[in-house]
């Protein structure tokens, strides 16, 4: 008889196995993938490579050792794997045979390599990313001084000393080449095929240019082995908008690219484009008819593949496209239609996250991942019209069987004005409604919480907590005039919003209206902070790395003067009454809720200074206030930094909940 399923507890989260990143074989019969769990011990996650066979499911390890490897990438004759690992000081590119035998070096940069990589078609070179040689770069612990509009980047430190290079090296070894010299960070690099018009190169992304506070933004670039640098077309120039992510289609006749053109608020769906390779004619948008945007994500809180860039599969005869697509509280994987007619439909959907991964057109294969509420991400593939899935891992089977799981249930209601809004309540395996409840509020906040796993709302779950789940005015995945309702606004819609969610539950008999309690992280820390400011029903708060003061926030933030002057429609000196009315910081003496900042230290996208400002008002107001400082954390550092800071936060969030709520 097998043993009663037992609450969730915070250090569980350092027994879970992480989906990081796969890629398929170019025959589609196998496929590496990247599995990476925490040494709470060390203070470290470990990454390794697995091979699974699609036939038949069967998984064996490639690497060992306690260090980290990532983002393998098949030779084009599929007899080696191409990989990064900290196996050495720095992190070097390593090349294992994938049919036994060990693993080589082949770079050896005293500064080490960047995360990106890509073989050449011919199977020859590989490109890769890099910083700049030591001696190039500036020494910080010296007087140095600042030229760039956006100095310093979140997670990333000070761009001079940060920013990366395209650089080519024989698979076979020897010196590496550097292709680019420029201040940019220069990223994704994508050979073009053989035979592609212009001959060969390489496309990149080159972000963090210095004289631009879009600095995220980044201009797609070609350079040829010669080092000759030039942007792709000229009508993607640096002020076209945004590019998320690029693909050559396999003749090299077209390139595929997820973007938002510029003059569109902030929040806007991004589409999919397909322009000549050439560079010369317009990009046309394939997805002009489709109300929700390609390659929209929902928000995480562990380590999984949604941190990489979305993927574009193209198939071999370069028709078709496979991209991901945010409906609601869903991921699904759409085919689009390159040419033609616009023609996009979901080919794998449900009440799930799925996110393609890879392509094999003539073995009819399509590796993705999906995850679920209470199902961490795992391996799946299917043919090429979404039918004969198959899951090809379960690496948290144990858990799911030791671990009791909550319950979900769906809500829809109308807003303060009468607009369609979508959350969830997932209660506790264990007792009965009304439940005490944490309304756990995303960031972003163009994003949106749904069918995908969050380790926080299994440990509150497991607590005995409820945790309600609502994609409030300026979530994205229901159209751009609800993902852009906020716009010069915040703290109206988006707050009334989750106050209908919360109401709805209460009149539903599923929630205690006397046993509720508010958190969340960035856009999440945002609203508890503005919450807190409004209403005295709610008997904690801890929001995290928030923003709470526009105007210091325009000053200091890596994102500052772009990312305000988009969401609320001007800069300070323009619309003072507007950055004073959405400031939590203008209603926080009024506060009277038990608060817990929770701040990262490293955070330059909501640097300290705005937890700090909070609490120092909560304080000198006589509101119970405590802050739970993170050393070394960047704004998302409580998810995919250190194991210390993760297991610090998930015990002061538990805590403070237990001690109010």
């Amino acid at each position: 008889m097998s043993p009663t399923p037992r609450p969730i507890q915070p250090d569980d989260l350092f027994t879970l196995r992480f989906l990081q990143s796969a890629a398929l074989s170019p025959d589609g019969r196998r496929a590496a993938y990247v599995v990476s769990t925490y040494d709470a011990e060390a203070d470290e996650d470990r990454a390794h490579i697995w091979l699974v066979e699609l036939e038949d499911g069967q998984a064996r390890q490639m690497t060992h050792g306690a260090h980290s490897n990532s983002n393998p990438q098949w030779a084009p004759d599929g007899q080696t794997l191409a990989f990064v690992s900290t196996r050495a000081e720095k992190p070097q590119i390593y090349l294992l045979p994938v049919d036994g035998g060990e693993a080589r070096a082949v770079t050896q940069l005293p500064q080490g390599v960047g995360a990106d990589l890509a073989w050449s078609p011919d199977g020859v070179k590989i490109a890769f990313t890099a910083g700049p040689p030591e001696n190039a770069a500036p020494n910080l612990s010296k007087p140095y001084r600042l030229t760039r509009h956006v100095y310093r980047f979140d997670a990333t430190g000070y761009l001079d000393t940060a920013v990366q290079d395209i650089y080519v090296i024989d698979a076979a070894g020897g010196e590496p080449t550097r292709l680019t010299h420029d201040a940019a960070m220069n990223t994704q690099p994508q050979w073009a095929p053989g035979g592609a018009p212009g001959g060969e190169r390489i496309l990149y992304a080159a972000s963090m240019l210095p004289d631009s506070f879009r600095s995220i933004a980044p201009v797609l670039r070609t350079v040829n082995l010669a080092g000759e640098q030039q942007d792709f077309s000229p009508h993607l120039s640096a002020d076209w908008g945004y590019i998320s992510s690029f693909a050559w289609t396999p003749n090299g006749d077209h390139v595929v690219f997820m973007g938002t053109p510029s003059g569109k608020p902030i929040g806007s769906k991004a589409d999919l484009w397909v322009m000549a390779a050439d560079g010369c004619s317009a990009p046309e948008n394939r997805t002009a008819n489709l109300a929700i945007g390609v390659g929209g994500g929902l928000q995480p809180d562990m380590p999984t593949a949604l941190f990489r860039s979305r993927d574009i599969l193209v198939t071999e005869d370069g028709a078709t496209a496979f991209v991901q697509v945010q409906d609601g509280g869903a991921i699904q994987i759409y085919r689009v239609a390159l040419h033609g007619p616009e023609v996009h439909e979901a080919i794998l959907s449900g009440d799930r996250t799925c996110v393609p991964l890879g392509l094999q057109s003539a073995a009819g294969k399509l590796l993705y991942w999906v995850s679920g509420f209470n199902q961490p991400p795992d391996l799946f593939v299917s043919d090429l019209e979404g039918g004969n899935e198959a899951q090809l891992t379960a690496l948290n089977r144990a858990a799911a069987t030791e671990m009791a799981r909550p319950t979900v249930e769906q809500l829809h209601f109308s807003g303060a004005d009468g607009a369609a809004v979508e959350g969830w309540l997932i209660a506790p395996p264990h007792g009965e409604p009304p439940y005490p409840t944490i309304l756990y509020i995303h960031g972003g906040p163009h994003s949106a919480f749904g069918h995908m796993y969050h380790f926080d709302t299994q440990m509150l779950t497991g607590a005995g907590y409820a945790v309600l789940m609502v994609n409030h005015r300026a979530s994205t995945g229901y159209g751009d005039a609800f993902s852009t309702a906020i716009k010069g606004d915040w703290g109206n819609l988006d707050y009334t919003d989750l106050m209908a969610g919360v109401d709805a539950a209460i009149d539903r008999g599923l929630v205690d209206a006397n046993r509720l309690g508010v958190c969340g992280l960035s856009g999440g820390g945002n609203l508890s902070c503005w919450i807190v400011g409004q209403t005295d029903r709610f008997k904690a708060a801890v929001p995290e790395n928030p923003v709470t003061n526009w105007v210091s926030f325009y000053g200091v933030s890596d994102i500052g003067v772009w990312f305000a002057v988009e969401e609320l429609g001007g800069h300070p000196h323009e619309i003072p009454d507007v950055y004073v009315r959405c400031s939590p910081i203008s209603y926080a003496h009024r506060c009277t809720t038990p608060t817990l900042l929770v701040q990262c230290e490293a955070d330059y996208r909501c640097p300290a200074e705005q937890s700090e400002q909070f609490y120092n008002v909560l304080k000198a107001n006589g509101c119970p206030v405590e802050m739970l400082r993170l050393p070394g954390g960047s704004h998302a550092g409580a998810i995919g930094g250190k194991p210390a800071i993760r297991r610090a936060q998930n015990e002061a969030l538990l805590e403070w909940m237990r001690r109010y709520v």
